[in-house]
């Protein structure tokens, strides 16, 4: 028992720091793109290396909320699947798909396979045979008893109080409390409970690490901006030596300058080396070498057909039933029920005892406690349902901005070809359309991000 309570705290202990991870590197993101926005003057141009968005490009498709994992449909005359079996690919060395991340996390982690290993010391219980062993044993002890007693009385000595048939009252005691759990089934419930429970923990840590996975990617989207802005302040640095050489400027004003882009270089070396420590326990959770530079596949698109999918009363009656959380909350209210009931059976339910009352009070406040735990669940999934249609529409405007603004640099470019626009302004406008397709990407990964955590709600009841 102390093993498993130990693998849970470390496993709770690495979740916790993962998602609080996930976290950072999104405020982080936030910060480093308010610093480069400062540091840009207002004159610079912008001629970034980010890759355009092609939207051709395949994609892995996210799960849907039926789950990867759900049962595949079998035909009930002749027994055959009627859905193909999935091949799984193989991530290339050094590299990591979204698709195997979590098969990848389940075969390797450490702290995954140890609950794997408590789970499966539980499965493995034979209670009839454990019910015969406790029998076994309680009748041994019954016949020390009684040899006991019987040498006591041949002896004329008493039995009752000597320290030898103490310990074996104390061990007939315990047993008989085992063997009674076995028989009224309450250790099989209480071990099935735990089993849920751990595998709850497990799901927890496949979370952290896809969270972890899309916020890489996300900071490689950041990293990409910062460098763009950076490329930007180069040219305006250049731009104002030159104005300085001819009396254009101050020295004040170029050392200003040159300030900003110190800052903005700092700010993306410490980008950099985020996404280097975020790989690294990204390399730790699916049990890879640990390197920093593991390389992480695109995020899946969410496509249409998935989000027609959805149903938020039905997702949400298969989220609640699947829910450990509100299974926990429902055994402590019944956990709190029995004791009022044992407490009224004692006092007779007379109010004029502190006892009953006590547990009577207990018994409402935890009523009270289930019937929020299950609002407040209720509204986070509403929430999240929302919030995935919302970040839909926001993808589809920002793609709608892109084609804009790829119709302004097409037109830009020909001005320049014809001389009638500077290089420099050329530049600008290829800053915008990359803004632009960063910004498609950054809505694109927030909608995944959402519809996955909309998914472990459905599937597994996990709601984060």
């Amino acid at each position: 028992m102390k093993q498993r309570i130990t693998a849970l705290l470390l496993v709770l202990a690495l979740t916790l720091s993962l998602c609080a991870v996930s976290a950072l590197a999104g405020e982080e993101g936030q910060a480093e793109d308010q610093t480069a926005e400062e540091a840009v003057p207002a004159e610079g141009g912008q001629d970034g290396e980010t890759a355009g968005v092609d939207e051709n490009d395949e994609a892995e498709e996210p799960p849907s909320p039926a789950g990867p994992d759900a049962e595949p449909e079998v035909d009930p005359e002749t027994g055959e699947l009627l859905t193909e079996a999935v091949e799984i690919v193989p991530d290339a060395v050094g590299t990591v798909t979204f698709a195997n991340l979590e098969r990848r996390i389940r075969e390797k982690n450490l702290q995954l396979l140890v609950l794997e290993e408590n789970i499966r010391t539980l499965e493995e219980i034979d209670y009839d045979k454990m019910e015969q062993s406790l029998r076994e044993a309680l009748n041994d002890i019954a016949d020390a008893q009684w040899s006991m007693l019987e040498a006591s009385g041949m002896m004329n000595e008493p039995m009752a109080g000597s320290l030898a048939s103490q310990n074996l009252q104390t061990q007939y005691d315990a047993l008989r409390e085992q063997f009674d759990a076995i028989r009224d089934g309450e250790m099989q419930e209480d071990n099935a409970a735990t089993i849920r429970q751990l595998r709850a923990l497990q799901d927890q840590i496949v979370i952290a690490g896809e969270a972890l996975y899309v916020a890489v990617k996300a900071m490689d989207i950041q990293e990409g901006a910062l460098q763009r802005q950076l490329d930007s302040l180069n040219r305006t640095v250049e731009e104002m030596e030159l104005r300085y050489q001819m009396g254009q400027i101050s020295a004040l004003q170029l050392s200003e300058v040159k300030s900003g882009q110190a800052a903005l270089a700092s700010g993306l070396e410490t980008l950099r080396m985020n996404i280097r420590n975020y790989k690294l326990q990204l390399e730790m959770l699916i049990g890879a070498e640990q390197t920093g530079a593991i390389q992480l596949g695109p995020v899946p698109n969410v496509t249409g057909k998935q989000l027609e999918a959805m149903d938020q009363e039905a997702d949400l009656l298969a989220a609640k039933e699947k829910s450990y959380d509100l299974y926990a909350a429902a055994k402590t209210l019944e956990d709190a029920q029995e004791d009022y009931k044992e407490s009224g059976r004692k006092y007779g339910y007379n109010e004029k005892k502190y006892e009953f009352m006590a547990a009577k009070h207990t018994w409402q406040a935890a009523q009270y406690t289930y019937s929020n735990t299950m609002q407040d669940y209720a509204l986070k999934f509403r929430t999240l349902y929302a919030q995935v249609h919302d970040y839909k529409q926001i993808w589809d405007a920002a793609k709608i901005a892109l084609a804009c603004q790829q119709d302004t640099y097409a037109s830009m470019e020909l001005k320049f070809q014809q001389g009638t626009i500077s290089q420099n302004a050329l530049l600008d406008a290829g800053d915008k359309l990359q803004e632009a397709e960063e910004k498609v990407r950054t809505s694109a990964n927030d909608l995944f991000s959402s519809y996955n955590t909309y998914c472990w709600a459905v599937q597994h009841g996990v709601l984060n």
